[in-house]
């Protein structure tokens, strides 16, 4: 996903008091509960002291508060943007907006949830639409960043081509669908505003497609609704990530903590699906209410790698204590977040990919250890020995009390893992002789190994590559070897034909990895082995113009998944397969795992055991 250097936000709840009454209201029970003017102050000062580039007040109702004006000044003398999430009412009022602009108001995020007064009004269960639709009408044309976000329950869920038709005409709006969420008052009222998702997408979708063939300036977006039944719209996905917030403080929290999608799930049903890295999933409450056999998993390709972008440097002298340690790691984020030391200074970066979810990339970086300095200048590194260095996390972070809920800081390693891990292979290759198929040959980093083998006699090489281009470069360079132009899962193979299968870094672009494999596994001849060599996915910590410069590129995802050693296995097994060999992804090796098995039975065996 392309990064944008974007404003990184703060969100801070001023309190929970509002001038609505909405029938999914998410703070109910908390309506009588306010932070103190010398409260949100501080956490407005905090913000800047974190680096965020803008103070953007929540509730409940922020314009509620006498204090908003005097927030706001303060914000932009501390050389913050200023931004709202509320309800527009107060907003009605162009004095107000006025004054709120001379102190850097730059983004409103505000509901809006019918067409008509009959529609609003009953969701907000109060006499708004008047003053709502004034405050679009009274923000539009201002050159702010403005979302109008309507919250779709039973009430309103068939009269949203009636709201875009009265957005049309405001073409600086994103007009935003989001589902209701079981909490809170909608939790109370869930059999009476809580309706089907798969009802609710077929609307959203219904709706957005009236309003592109309508308007030539108004925009869309959505939330909370599994992007498997949005086709084609999946890129419109709209949250506080997608948004540029970076953290969040509700009244009763001392600091501020990373904006989550804790209130979301994946089902074991989302498992394989093409869009489970952008996908949050479904609200917890509805699937236990409803389960997830809604949901419609597609096929599809992914990224193997995302970007820790650059976003500012913290002075830290030698010998001193840990910057982060002494100002509090809360608000960063354990996966999101990286920091890597440099002389002395600590640089702090962050990743708002959505190509993978918060769970995989805390994986990625603290479980699996997958964390690359870029050091080259190209679009995608595609010699990692040269291009990439690995970031180790600092001794002194290994033995700190807070490891577990830090960020951590990281460092360049000198160490060749990549040659190291790459001699494994080479050694697992030199064992081979007789017939051997390497499926997806195109980008073999092992030509001089199988090509030392053909030519002295030891084995009989075949190559299978679907890409024509691959397959005229491998054979301009690797005269000597046969390769056919197809991919594995439409060629015909013989029954125990090859001593050895080998896929070295192209089990990933298998699409159905059960089916062929089981296919693989009868081509072997009894003593025969199968070699499979792959990747987990990485991060690469970039600079601003690298990001760029990679995330502009016409690179294309290739992936079908980027399973483990252990996953992979799992797909693969099988009754005539042993497993002989298996090396794992840590964080002390590169990001490539070997699996070997060896054929145990022939085929009529096999067949005699079912």
């Amino acid at each position: 996903m392309r990064y944008i250097n974007k404003l990184v936000k703060a969100l801070i709840k001023v309190g929970y008091g509002c001038n609505n009454h909405c029938s999914f209201c998410h703070t109910l029970d908390v309506r009588h509960i306010d932070d103190t003017t010398v409260g949100v102050h501080q956490k407005i000062q905090r913000a800047a002291e974190l680096g965020y580039s803008m103070a953007v007040l929540s509730g409940g109702e922020p314009t509620m508060r006498p204090e908003l004006t005097r927030w706001a000044s303060h914000s932009a003398a501390l050389g913050l943007d200023f931004g709202l999430v509320t309800n527009g009412r107060m907003l009605a009022y162009p004095e107000l907006v006025d004054r709120l602009e001379k102190y850097r108001l730059q983004y409103v995020y505000m509901s809006l949830h019918g067409g008509s007064a009959k529609v609003h009004n009953a969701m907000v269960r109060a006499h708004a639409y008047e003053d709502t639709l004034g405050a679009v009408q009274e923000l539009s044309g201002r050159g702010l960043d403005l979302t109008v976000n309507c919250v779709i329950t039973s009430v309103n869920m068939n009269h949203l081509m009636e709201l875009v038709d009265r957005m049309l005409p405001f073409d600086d709006v994103v007009l935003k669908f989001s589902m209701v969420e079981p909490k809170g008052a909608a939790d109370k009222l869930f059999d009476a505003v809580i309706p089907r998702i798969s009802d609710v997408a077929a609307k959203v979708v219904e709706a957005i497609h009236h309003g592109q063939e309508r308007s030539t300036g108004l925009t869309f977006a959505h939330d909370g609704i599994p992007l498997c039944l949005l086709p084609g719209l999946e890129h419109l996905y709209d949250d506080l990530k997608t948004h540029g917030f970076a953290s969040m403080t509700e009244v009763f929290e001392p600091d501020f903590y990373p904006v989550d999608n804790a209130n979301c799930m994946q089902t074991d049903r989302c498992a394989g699906c093409g869009l489970s890295g952008p996908c949050v999933g479904l609200y917890k409450g509805y699937n236990a209410e409803f389960g997830d056999s809604e949901l419609m998993p597609v096929d599809g390709l992914r990224s193997n790698s995302f970007n820790y972008v650059y976003e500012r440097e913290i002075p830290w002298e030698q010998g001193s204590p840990c910057p982060v340690f002494e100002t509090g790691v809360t608000p960063y984020d354990r996966g999101r977040h990286v920091f890597v030391r440099v002389n002395g200074h600590m640089r702090q970066h962050r990743t708002f990919t959505r190509d993978f979810s918060d769970a995989a990339i805390a994986r990625i970086k603290r479980e699996q250890g997958q964390l690359y300095l870029d050091t080259s200048d190209k679009d995608a590194p595609n010699d990692f020995s040269t291009d990439l260095r690995k970031l180790s996390l600092l001794t002194e972070c290994q033995s700190c009390e807070l490891v577990t809920q830090c960020a951590g800081c990281y460092e360049a390693s000198t160490d060749e893992i990549f040659g190291r891990d790459d001699a494994q292979v080479a050694t697992l290759l030199q064992n081979l002789r007789g017939d051997v198929l390497d499926v997806g040959c195109g980008e073999t980093r092992y030509g001089h190994y199988l090509e030392a083998l053909a030519q002295s006699g030891q084995i009989q090489y075949t190559g299978v590559e679907p890409d024509a281009a691959l397959v005229a470069a491998f054979r301009a360079k690797h005269p000597w070897a046969e390769v056919m132009q197809s991919a594995i899962e439409d060629m015909s193979l013989e029954e125990e034909r090859y001593d050895h299968i080998i896929l070295l870094r192209s089990y990933n672009h298998v699409r159905d990895v059960e089916a062929v494999f089981h296919r693989l596994t009868r081509a072997i001849r009894p003593g025969g082995s199968l070699l499979v060599v792959d990747n987990v996915a990485f991060g690469l910590v970039r600079t601003v113009a690298q990001a760029d410069r990679a995330e502009s590129s016409h690179a294309a995802f290739e992936h079908y998944r980027n399973h483990s050693a252990a996953e992979a296995s799992q797909c693969i097994a099988n009754e005539d397969l042993a497993l002989r060999t298996l090396t794992e992804v840590s964080p002390s090796m590169s990001n490539q795992w070997v699996l070997m098995y060896e054929k145990t039975h022939t085929i009529s065996k096999a067949v005699s055991t079912l």
